[in-house]
């Protein structure tokens, strides 16, 4: 996304007066800050008050901010939660307190065994327990389970049953009325679940009748003037009304799902997509579509679906949308085999996971209301762009795009980029670094063909390991070359060898250094230089120039780049002077043979077998 192309003070007119998450990004588009609000309008305000002492690294922070973006949720808890799993995922550079899952106490039910527990737990742990939660109250989730006890008489001893059945007297619990006695064979285990099964009634959020009964036993206690019960139930009352704010942000099935939902207003509809990992709502996306007038919900998402999944290379194993989709079983059956594994698309009618479906809903109301005509140019700027390139080049369906570049001084100094665009988007997470091994001088064309050697190899081996997708496993719908006819063949021949068939464009600059068309299948093909496809090209070239000369700096700042040798497991300042003294090119090293090698005075077998398996592997 472009961010100058982001008013600020426009966006901020814009802020909803309600609970949530805001993220800031910097002129990278890199997230930098993020942050919890009661009011989203009154918090992201200050940072643009000019009154307000801020502090030093505040007033740093506000410097780089070249755009925010926020998600609005229900309460304050869900936005302390949110704030917490996406500073995990993002590592901010100005969230210096990173929040720990320590810090948010978990309600455990032991189903795992016989006669099950409620209790406190700080970690939610992979035992097949029953976690509800996280909260943010320890005293409320004490509270709620000592009232689940004095309710439902679940045991709170730490007993091996039904082992120790019978082996002690009852405790104190079932002499007060609020333990069955399962230590005793006093209740069986059938009738026991019953119980088990009421409390986890109440932990999914059906406290209606409960709150009732305590209304009524305190109006009760009241009017029979026992007015120390009667604080007791109202304190009961309060502390399940607390734990009813029950957040959905973290859920503890622990599973990868998406959750998608559409607003519409006449011809225009936005998609709002939740991203949830290992149980965690780690980010969202939100997508602008233009509809026909009155278009069912049903339709858009089931179109948007078949469109969005056909590209994206992870699909999680559950859907959740608003509306029951006509081609649920084709579209199932679609994705599992894109998966290969099996993908449920649900509706959720009650609890938690409809209440996510409708945040995200409610998400996609606010941004179709607020930031339309943004989003119209930001599409234009991204999908838009793409799609344009496709029309330029024929080639239906670009969904990634890989692009390359080499930086180098001299010599052992060589180091490639590999950045990766997804949507017309940069996603940095596949990003990757490439230290020249095998390349002597400024020899552009042979580092290329290393970097893209090493690179589709190792994604050819990744899917012979693994059938999960992701690394290096996801290849490119087109590769993008920074240069012309000579980068391209470079690319297409080790392509080529590799026995891979992956359209290579390149990105041809004129005598100034500046994009002027493509190069693609032996044409070079003129750009508009007004066109978004044009903008798009030049910000990848720029971004994969820029992540080359910036890894280039990083390693020379460090003293990493003066020789590859360096980098080779066991070879050492000595080694590596009698390597360069023994052989008289890094080409000479990288030819000889293990027995070569380990001639070299200083060298033994496994020094000279580790420099063999680092040119070779």
């Amino acid at each position: 996304m472009e961010t100058n192309n982001f008013d600020i003070q426009e966006e901020l007119k814009k802020l909803p007066g309600k609970p949530g998450v805001y993220l800031m990004h910097d002129e990278n588009d890199h997230i930098i800050y993020v942050g919890k609000a009661v009011s989203l309008k009154n918090r992201v305000r200050q940072y643009f008050q000019s009154s307000r002492n801020k502090g030093v690294k505040i007033e740093q922070m506000v410097t780089h901010i070249r755009r925010f973006e926020y998600i609005v949720t229900d309460s304050e808890l869900e936005a302390l939660v949110l704030e917490c799993n996406l500073i995990k995922e993002h590592h901010p550079k100005y969230n210096t307190m990173l929040m720990d899952d320590k810090a948010y106490p978990f309600i455990k039910v032991t189903a795992n065994e016989p006669y099950p527990r409620v209790l406190l737990a700080r970690k939610m742990l992979k035992d097949k327990a029953r976690y509800f939660g996280p909260f943010t109250s320890s005293q409320a989730v004490r509270d709620t389970i000592d009232l689940l006890h004095k309710l439902y008489h679940i045991r709170s001893c730490n007993r091996n049953l039904p082992k120790d059945t019978g082996k002690e007297r009852p405790c104190l619990n079932y002499h007060i009325k609020q333990c069955d006695a399962p230590c005793q064979g006093y209740i069986s285990q059938e009738e026991y679940g019953k119980s088990v099964n009421e409390v986890i009634r109440f932990l999914n959020g059906n406290y209606d009748g409960i709150l009732k009964e305590l209304e009524e036993k305190m109006d009760a206690a009241s009017e029979a003037l026992e007015f120390e019960k009667a604080i007791e139930y109202r304190e009961l009352l309060n502390s399940v009304k607390k734990i009813a704010q029950k957040q959905k942000i973290t859920d503890s099935s622990g599973e990868d799902r998406d959750i998608l939902a559409v607003a519409t207003e006449g011809e225009d509809a936005v998609v709002q997509v939740f991203f949830i990992r290992g149980g965690r709502l780690i980010g969202r996306e939100h997508f602008y579509l233009r509809i026909q007038k009155e278009e069912p919900k049903a339709d858009i998402l089931d179109s948007f679906i078949k469109q969005y999944y056909a590209g994206t290379p992870f699909i999680p194993g559950v859907l959740m949308v608003q509306e029951e989709l006509e081609d649920t079983k084709l579209i199932e059956e679609w994705l599992s085999a894109k998966r290969g594994g099996k993908v449920d698309l649900r509706v959720p009618k009650k609890g938690t996971k409809e209440k996510l479906v409708e945040l995200a809903a409610n998400n996609a109301k606010m941004v179709l209301a607020k930031d339309k005509e943004r989003l119209k140019r930001e599409e234009g700027r991204t999908i838009g762009a793409v799609k344009e390139i496709e029309k330029l080049i024929r080639v239906p369906d670009i969904y990634r795009m890989e692009a390359y570049d080499i930086s180098n001084t001299n010599g052992f100094e060589s180091v490639g980029s590999m950045v990766v665009y997804e949507r017309g988007k940069p996603k940095r997470n596949d990003y990757r670094k490439f230290k020249i091994k095998g390349i002597k001088g400024a020899d552009d064309y042979g580092s290329m063909r290393e970097v893209l050697t090493r690179r589709f190899k190792h994604g050819l081996k990744e899917r012979e390991e693994s059938k999960e997708l992701g690394g290096f496993t996801v290849f490119p719908d087109l590769i993008l070359m920074d240069g012309g006819k000579g980068q391209v063949n470079v690319a297409l021949e080790v392509l080529d060898e590799l026995h891979l068939k992956i359209p290579v464009c390149g990105m041809v600059k004129d005598d100034h250094h500046r994009t002027r068309g493509l190069y693609y299948q032996n044409e070079e093909i003129p750009i508009d230089r007004s066109s978004e496809a044009f903008r798009l090209v030049t910000r990848i070239q720029d971004e994969a120039h820029r992540f080359a000369i910036e890894y280039h700096k990083q390693l020379r700042g460090k003293g990493q780049v003066h020789s590859i040798l360096d980098d080779i497991e066991g070879i050492g300042p000595a080694r590596r002077k009698d390597l360069m003294r023994s052989f008289s090119s890094l080409e000479e090293i990288k030819a000889a043979s293990v027995e070569e090698l380990a001639k070299i005075p200083s060298m033994n077998e496994k020094a000279a077998e580790s420099v063999y398996k680092f040119f070779h592997q």
